[in-house]
């Protein structure tokens, strides 16, 4: 029973990330030419470079979140171990990279702290997730030759 309610919280927790980065996405232009106004003059001279680089971060996020929901219906199905989440981990390592490119660029442009910590964090999201892509595709080759002997 507990179980079941960490999974439907985490479910409707991604189902509110999803739809809200949708929101947040949209408004980028916006916010961040009021931010750049109000609190920081740098960003506002680097307008349309942090516009792309958080442009395009949030497209990869929203991937990596949408990819997370995929694999979330096959944990509520309880049918964890197949190709489609294998394949879902390694879009989410990919995207993870590319994050970690676009921050790198940022660091180059407007170096920051907080972007020193998201191109080690991506990183390590990044392998982490082709890691687990490839444990998560062993998982699934033994669970069809175990389906298969009986």
């Amino acid at each position: 029973m507990r179980q079941s309610r960490l999974i439907s919280f985490t479910k409707y927790f991604l189902d509110f990330m999803f739809f809200s980065g949708i929101l947040v996405e949209v408004s980028l232009p916006f916010s961040l030419k009021m931010l750049g106004e109000y609190y920081w003059k740098e960003m506002a001279e680097q307008y349309w470079p942090m516009l792309i680089i958080f442009g395009l971060s949030g497209i990869c996020g929203l991937i990596i979140v949408y990819q997370l929901r995929k694999m979330m219906k096959t944990v509520v199905k309880r049918e964890c171990f197949v190709d489609n989440n294998t394949k879902s981990l390694s879009t989410m390592g990919k995207v993870s990279f590319v994050i970690t490119v676009l921050f790198i660029v940022k660091c180059i442009l407007l170096p920051t702290p907080a972007s020193f910590v998201i191109v080690l964090t991506f990183f390590i999201a990044g392998v982490f997730s082709h890691v687990l892509s490839l444990v998560f595709e062993e998982a699934v080759r033994f669970k069809e030759e175990n389906d298969l002997t009986i």
